[in-house]
């Protein structure tokens, strides 16, 4: 179940595999002011799909923030990349 001993029954053939997607690629070259305006538009009518507006700010915020903030191990330690 949830321990570091524990193992699925043998008989549970029910196991399914997680596969990663295929990254997405538009089908024509594009450039980046038009993907920015693609950008635009999806996180304008995300909150129209269901959910709550202030949870679809934060994924905005997480999905535009600067990678350079983003927590990095270092060897021993954990630090920011702008200090690394």
């Amino acid at each position: 179940m949830g321990c570091a001993g524990s193992s699925q029954a043998k008989s549970d053939g029910n196991v399914k595999k997680i596969r990663k997607p295929k990254p997405w690629k538009h089908p024509q070259p594009i450039t980046k002011s038009q993907l920015m305006q693609m950008r635009d538009e999806f996180w304008d009518t995300a909150p129209h799909y269901g959910g709550r507006k202030e949870i679809w700010d934060a994924l905005r915020a997480a999905a535009d923030a600067e990678l350079s903030l983003a927590p990095s191990n270092c060897g021993q330690c954990w630090c920011y990349r702008s200090k690394c």
